[in-house]
C-alpha cells in the first residue's frame, strides 16, 4: 500500500470532477462520490501514519512522478514526500476532513448547489493534500494557491448575496499580499542555494546562509508574511472573520483542518531557515502573541455564535506562532492537531444551532437549548473545555506546553510571551464559556415561531460532533508535559523538527513546569467562574454594567479594535481616490497629450491648406521662387535677403488665392 501513497490527492481530485461534471445526474449521491474519496484517502494516509509510527526511524519516503520543469541548472521535478511531519498533517486532513464531509450530507441537505458545494469541498482537500505532501516549493506553491482559490469559491459559495460574494473577494485579495512574500522568498532561497527541494535547502542551509545574515533574515521574512496572509495574522487577519459567509462545514474545514493551518505547518516545515534567523523568529512569536491577545479581545463581545469561533481561531493560531517564534516547532504542530479536533467540533456544533433555529446565528436571539439539542450542547461543552485548557483535555496538554516553552526559554521575548499568553488563556475561557452559557443556558430568548421546531440534528451530523468531542478529550494524551513522562508526539516529530528542539533553552525542571501548569489551571478557573458570574448568574444585568464600566474598552472590542474601519479609510478609500486621480491624469494628461498632439497637426493642416491649392501656375511660381531663395543663399547668404523674398512669396501666394 506504501508504493500507491501518492494517490491520496489523487482520489479527492477525481471526486471534485466527477461531482462537478455530472453533479446534476449524481446530484444527492454527489456527497457520497465525495465521502468515498475521502475516506480512500483516509486509507492510505492510515497507512502511512502506522508505517511510520510503528518504525519512528523510517526514512522519508518520496515519489518522482514525473520530471516537470529542466531550464538549464534549474531542475524541478513534481514529487511528493511523506516523513514524520506530513503523517500528523494526513491524519489531521483525513480525519476532520472526512467528518465534515458526512456532516454536510445532512448540513447541505436540500441546497440547490449540492453536487457543487462538494465539488469544491473535494478540490479544497487535494489542494490541501498535495501542499502537505510536497517535496519542493513549487509543488508546495500549487497547494497553496490551490487553498487560495477553494477558499475563495466556498467563502462566496452563495454567491447571489453581495455580501458573501465580497467576503469571498475580500480573502482572496488579502492573501495575493501574503503570496508575493512568499513567492520573493521562494526566488530569494533559490538565488542562495540554486534548488528548490525543501529537503536539500534544509540539510544545506547552514553551508548556503550565514546564520543571522540579511539574506537568510529577509528570505524568512518574506516566507512568515506568507505564512501571515495564510494563516490570519496580524496584520492580515482580517478576512477569516468575514469567511463565515461560507456555510459552516466550509468554516470548519477552513479553520480546523486546511486552510489556516498551511502557515504554521509552512514554517515548521522551514524550521531549518527559520533556526539560522533569530531576528525572524522574534518576530514570528511577537506577531502570534499580538494576534493572540487582539482576537482573543474581540471574541469577548461579538453576538454572532460564527464570529466568536472565527476569531478564536486567529486567537489559537497566535498561539501556534508564538510557540514556532521560541524554536518549540513540535509543540506548535502538536497544538495545530488538538486545536483541529475540538475547533471542529465547535464549528459544527454552531452549525447543528444554526439549523435547528432556521440560520439564526445571535446568541442573544439564543439560550435554552441544552434539554432540546442534548448532543450537541455535550459535544460544545466538551470542545469547550479543551479550547479553554481544561485540565487533562487536549488543548490543556498543548496550550500548556507553549506557556511552559515560552516561559523556559530563558530570554526577556519569552517571558513577554508568556504573559501575553496567560492573558489570552483568560479571555478565551471568558467568550468560550459566554458562549456556551448564552447559547445553551439560561432562559430561552429565541423567537417563538423558532421555538417550537426546535430539535437535535440528525445522525449524519451528530456522530462527527461526538467523535470530534471524544478527538477534544483524548487526542492530547500522546504529548503529556515532562512531569507525566514527556511528549512521544514531540519524540516523533523528531527527525524531521530537531533543528527546533535544539535551538529551545530549557533551563527549568519539573517544579517550574508544575508551577507554571497551576498558574494555567489558576487561569482556566478564572476564566470560567467570571463567564459564569456575568452571562449565567446574573446575565444580563451584571453583563450590562461590566459593559458600561468599561465603555471604551467594550467598544474596542465590539468594533473589533477598528481593523476594518481604517483599511477601508486608509487601504479601500485610498486606493479609490488613486485610482481617481489616475483616471484624471490618463484622460486629461496622457489622452490630452495624444488629442492635443491630433489637434495640432489637424490646425497645421488648416494652416497650410492653401499651399495645396489645385493651381498649375501657382506650383509653377512656387518652383520659381524656391529656386530663387536657393540662389540667393549660395550667393549673398544674407538672411534679411532671404526672409524678404519668402515674405514676398507669401504675398504673391496670397495675391493668386485670391
Amino acid at each position: 500500500m506504501l508504493d500507491h501513497l501518492w494517490l491520496i490527492p489523487v482520489f479527492p481530485a477525481l471526486a471534485a470532477l466527477i461531482c462537478g461534471v455530472w453533479g446534476r445526474r449524481l446530484q444527492r449521491r454527489a456527497g457520497w462520490v465525495a465521502i468515498a474519496a475521502m475516506l480512500l484517502s483516509s486509507a492510505l494516509a492510515a497507512s502511512a501514519t502506522a508505517a511510520f509510527v510503528g518504525a519512528p526511524d523510517r526514512p522519508p519516503i518520496r515519489y518522482v512522478l514525473f520530471d516537470w520543469i529542466q531550464v538549464g541548472a534549474l531542475q524541478i521535478p513534481f514529487s511528493l514526500l511523506i516523513d514524520q511531519l506530513t503523517v500528523v498533517m494526513l491524519v489531521v486532513v483525513s480525519f476532520i476532513g472526512t467528518l465534515v464531509f458526512i456532516y454536510s450530507t445532512g448540513y447541505m441537505k436540500g441546497d440547490p448547489g449540492y453536487a457543487r458545494f462538494f465539488s469544491f469541498m473535494s478540490l479544497f482537500a487535494a489542494a490541501m493534500y498535495l501542499l502537505v505532501l510536497a517535496d519542493n516549493f513549487v509543488v508546495l506553491f500549487i497547494g497553496w494557491e490551490g487553498v487560495g482559490l477553494c477558499s475563495y469559491l466556498l467563502i462566496g459559495y452563495y454567491m447571489e448575496k453581495d455580501w458573501c460574494a465580497d467576503a469571498g473577494k475580500k480573502a482572496f485579495i488579502v492573501n495575493r499580499i501574503g503570496d508575493l512574500g512568499f513567492v520573493l522568498g521562494i526566488a530569494l532561497i533559490f538565488a542562495a542555494c540554486g534548488n528548490l527541494d525543501i529537503s536539500h535547502v534544509s540539510q544545506h542551509a547552514a553551508e548556503r546562509f550565514e546564520a543571522a545574515g540579511w539574506l537568510i533574515t529577509a528570505a524568512t521574512l518574506l516566507l512568515f508574511l506568507g505564512a501571515i496572509g495564510k494563516s490570519a495574522q496580524i496584520p492580515l487577519f482580517v478576512w477569516l472573520p468575514d469567511a463565515m459567509a461560507g456555510p459552516t462545514p466550509v468554516s470548519a474545514l477552513i479553520h480546523a483542518a486546511t486552510m489556516v493551518t498551511a502557515g504554521v505547518y509552512m514554517v515548521a516545515r522551514c524550521n531549518a531557515l527559520f533556526a539560522l534567523a533569530p531576528v525572524t523568529m522574534a518576530v514570528v512569536g511577537l506577531i502570534g502573541a499580538a494576534t493572540a491577545l487582539v482576537a482573543a479581545s474581540i471574541g469577548l463581545t461579538q453576538r454572532d455564535i460564527k464570529k466568536v469561533l472565527a476569531y478564536s481561531t486567529v486567537s489559537q493560531l497566535g498561539y501556534m506562532f508564538m510557540a514556532l517564534g521560541v524554536g518549540a516547532f513540535a509543540t506548535g504542530i502538536f497544538h495545530l492537531y488538538t486545536h483541529a479536533f475540538f475547533k471542529g467540533a465547535l464549528f459544527l456544533c454552531a452549525g447543528s444551532v444554526i439549523c435547528a433555529l432556521h440560520h439564526e446565528q445571535d446568541m442573544l436571539h439564543m439560550g435554552g437549548l441544552r434539554k432540546a439539542m442534548p448532543v450537541t450542547w455535550m459535544t460544545y461543552l466538551l470542545a469547550t473545555l479543551a479550547i479553554t485548557g481544561c485540565p487533562l483535555t487536549a488543548g490543556f496538554f498543548s496550550k500548556d506546553e507553549i506557556l511552559w516553552r515560552a516561559a523556559s526559554a530563558g530570554s526577556l521575548l519569552g517571558w513577554i510571551l508568556w504573559v501575553i499568553g496567560l492573558l489570552s488563556a483568560l479571555m478565551t475561557a471568558v467568550y468560550m464559556f459566554r458562549s456556551l452559557y448564552l447559547t445553551f443556558h439560561g432562559p430561552s430568548r429565541v423567537e417563538p415561531e423558532k421555538r417550537a421546531h426546535v430539535r437535535e440534528s440528525p445522525a449524519s451530523m451528530t456522530l462527527p460532533l461526538i467523535l470530534l468531542a471524544a478527538g477534544s478529550i483524548m487526542a492530547g494524551w500522546i504529548g503529556l508535559p515532562q512531569w507525566l513522562g514527556g511528549s512521544r508526539f514531540e519524540h516523533f516529530l523528531e527527525p524531521v523538527l530537531r533543528a527546533g528542539r535544539e535551538s529551545i533553552a530549557e533551563t527549568a525542571g519539573h517544579a517550574f513546569e508544575l508551577a507554571v501548569t497551576a498558574l494555567s489551571v489558576a487561569v482556566f478557573l478564572a476564566g470560567w467562574l467570571v463567564a459564569h458570574r456575568f452571562f449565567l448568574t446574573g446575565y444580563p444585568e451584571r453583563a450590562e454594567r461590566a459593559a458600561q464600566r468599561f465603555g471604551f474598552l467594550y467598544r474596542l472590542s465590539a468594533n473589533r479594535w477598528w481593523w476594518d474601519d481604517a483599511y477601508n479609510a486608509v487601504i479601500v478609500r485610498g486606493f479609490m481616490h488613486l485610482t481617481f486621480c489616475l483616471g484624471w491624469l490618463d484622460q486629461h494628461v496622457v489622452d490630452g497629450l495624444v488629442n492635443g498632439t491630433g489637434r495640432a497637426a489637424a490646425s497645421l493642416g488648416d494652416a497650410f491648406r492653401w499651399l495645396q491649392n489645385g493651381r498649375v501656375q501657382f506650383y509653377a511660381f512656387a518652383i520659381l521662387r524656391g529656386v530663387n531663395v536657393l540662389i540667393l543663399v549660395l550667393l549673398y547668404g544674407h538672411a534679411g535677403d532671404l526672409l524678404a523674398e519668402v515674405a514676398r512669396f507669401i504675398e504673391m501666394g496670397v495675391i493668386l488665392n485670391r
